[in-house]
């Protein structure tokens, strides 16, 4: 990272306290399952659950200190392993997504000509593509699909908006003196893409990823909250908020916790990404 950028973003408090709300919920989903000592599937009828079937609540039962779900069972649990299945499923997805746009991008913007085009009416299909409807399409055709699926499905549909940012970052570096220069030396095109063109549209990949990682996190929480992302009994944060829905009158906390979270993941990301982009680029 160029120092003038870090200097930047350490100044930025809105991008610092993203970075640690980030660094929270990170923590939580990927350290948290490890401390927790319950199973998150198991149920636990008599000891969670009062005679009417309502959920006992926090601090009611030892070693449940944020008592139990709907079905019995142990919500601290449930809330730290859902929490490591949604930003698995965020994370992995954004990757796949930045590789693709990247790549599409960074070549499409650098070869030009027939390629380009081609690749510029992909894009567009894809964006005129509702994404729910695609969604629920895939449900329909692959019987409870596994997280491998989520990924792919997300990171193959939203990878649109990197690769045109990058294509136009790239034709604009394409045209820069030093990138003529290395052309006149003879170097090879692999080359100057690797060496010149790749580490200048890095910064706007990086940025874009980030707050990618915040839409990724509202689309699986909303598609586990329809039915159609993470399948029971593993739990997610969006599924979670569909069970929850169950005793909203009587245990809103059981919605309360997971939106807590999203609400903490998105916003942290998109905060995250704003100093990134800040930082990056303070003209913009």
């Amino acid at each position: 990272m160029d120092p003038r950028a870090f200097r930047r973003f350490k100044k930025n408090k809105g991008a610092l306290f993203g970075a640690f709300l980030v660094a929270v919920v990170l923590s939580v989903a990927f350290i948290g399952p490890f401390v927790s000592s319950q199973d998150p599937n198991e149920q636990y009828r008599t000891a969670l659950l009062t005679d009417e079937g309502v959920p006992r609540g926090p601090m009611t039962v030892a070693g449940h200190p944020l008592g139990g779900d709907t079905i019995g069972r142990d919500e601290l649990s449930r809330l730290l392993h859902g929490g490591s299945v949604s930003m698995q499923v965020a994370l992995f997805a954004t990757g796949l997504t930045v590789l693709i746009g990247l790549y599409v991008g960074v070549t499409s913007g650098f070869f030009g000509g027939l390629y380009d085009s081609i690749a510029m009416r992909i894009v567009d299909v894809l964006l005129s593509m509702p994404f729910l409807l695609v969604a629920i399409a895939i449900n329909r055709v692959v019987n409870n699909p596994e997280l491998y699926a989520l990924y792919a499905l997300l990171g193959l549909i939203s990878w649109t908006t990197l690769a045109r940012v990058t294509r136009a970052k790239t034709m604009q570096v394409r045209e820069m003196e030093y990138v003529q220069a290395a052309r006149a030396l003879g170097l090879s095109r692999a080359r100057i893409v690797f060496r010149h063109v790749l580490p200048n549209v890095l910064g706007p990949a990086i940025v874009i990823g980030t707050t990618l990682v915040a839409q990724m996190i509202i689309v699986e929480s909303a598609m586990s909250y329809l039915g159609l992302g993470v399948q029971p009994p593993r739990a997610s944060w969006g599924s979670m908020l569909r069970e929850g829905q169950e005793m909203m009158a009587h245990a809103p906390r059981l919605m309360l916790y997971p939106a807590l979270f999203i609400v903490m993941a998105v916003f942290g990301f998109n905060l995250l990404g704003e100093g990134l982009r800040d930082a990056f680029d303070p003209k913009d």
